[in-house]
């Protein structure tokens, strides 16, 4: 089998990890590079992040750093809550035997699209600065770019930034306003269907010790298990897996049904800044840009995701 040539473009936090992690084991995947940006920690600390968890992962892939801050205004700090302050819960480390590439994640998109114009999938799972930072760098990348697929968005769910707002799309709006209107082909993967993929108790605790990573991520997600269920006692939390679903789709399109509709991003609203809004007006001429993912084939994902990274796929949160 043909392996589909990707990039992943990353704020590595607790299920940024996770998703680099399903990606690098996949048989399917060829991971060709990563680009690094802000969000879930400065850039620094995700670069850093990356860098270890690649180094703990199946298979390697080089590294580019990317953007600080967003195209508008300053990065602020606001995923402590939900990856701790080092990114990974506490239990982030310095790697070892592997360095950040020389160029950077805007030079290097603009070169891999080149090289492997209509066959290249990018994978976003970070704010979608570095893509519209290529994008105005290299307007050819439209035509180039098979297909990119976003972890971000809220269709016909609430936010989890803001009532109306998903945090990469929230935390740089500006960008996902460029990269939604570029015309190139894009999946939406939201909070519409990341929300019913979820990681337990149980299941960590089923995690291969074995693994290199296991350590790293018994205390990361044990962490995150935490953050979404504040007060909850340790047995009986869950926490949606985010990333890892849109690596899944990318490799698997029909993991998630999708419909086509004309989606903007709000970039002014007082209390609606960050919303993907979703036109469902059926009698107007619209022309759709993206595809929203809408449903989720929860137990193929989970199991693949429970068999790839080491987890023993017969315990699955219903």
């Amino acid at each position: 089998m043909q392996k589909m040539p990707v990039v992943l473009d990353v704020d590595t936090g607790i299920d940024d990890a996770l998703a680099l992690l399903y990606a690098l084991a996949s048989d399917r995947l060829d991971v060709r590079g990563i680009t690094t940006c802000f969000g879930n920690g400065d850039v620094e600390t995700t670069t850093r992040n990356t860098l270890a968890v690649v180094s703990l992962a199946e298979r390697g892939a080089p590294v580019y750093q990317g953007a600080a801050h967003p195209l508008v205004g300053q990065w602020e700090p606001s995923a402590e809550a939900f990856h701790g302050t080092d990114g990974l819960g506490g239990y982030a480390f310095t790697p070892q035997g592997i360095a950040v590439q020389a160029q950077s994640a805007v030079q290097y998109l603009g070169e891999v699209t080149q090289e492997l114009s209509g066959e290249i999938v990018l994978i976003a799972t970070a704010r979608l600065t570095n893509i519209a930072a290529a994008l105005t760098a290299h307007p050819e990348m439209v035509r180039r770019v098979k297909r990119l697929v976003i972890m971000g968005g809220a269709a016909f769910v609430g936010g989890n930034v803001t009532p109306v707002a998903e945090a990469n799309i929230w935390g740089d709006p500006e960008a996902a306003w460029i990269v939604f209107h570029s015309g190139m082909p894009i999946t939406m993967v939201g909070l519409d269907v990341t929300m019913q993929v979820r990681i337990s108790d149980a299941m960590l605790e089923t995690l291969d010790p074995r693994r290199p990573y296991a350590a790293m991520l018994k205390g990361a997600v044990d962490f995150y298990l935490g953050a979404y269920n504040p007060g909850r006692l340790i047995g009986d939390r869950t926490a949606p897996l985010h990333d890892p679903l849109a690596v899944a789709v990318a490799e698997e399109p029909d993991l998630c049904d999708t419909i086509p509709y004309a989606v903007d991003i709000e970039r002014y609203g007082t209390l609606t800044r960050g919303m993907t809004v979703v036109d469902r007006r059926e009698w107007l001429p619209l022309r759709p840009n993206i595809d929203v993912a809408v449903g989720v084939d929860r137990d193929r994902f989970m199991t693949t995701f429970a068999r790839r990274l080491g987890f023993d796929d017969r315990i699955i949160e219903g």
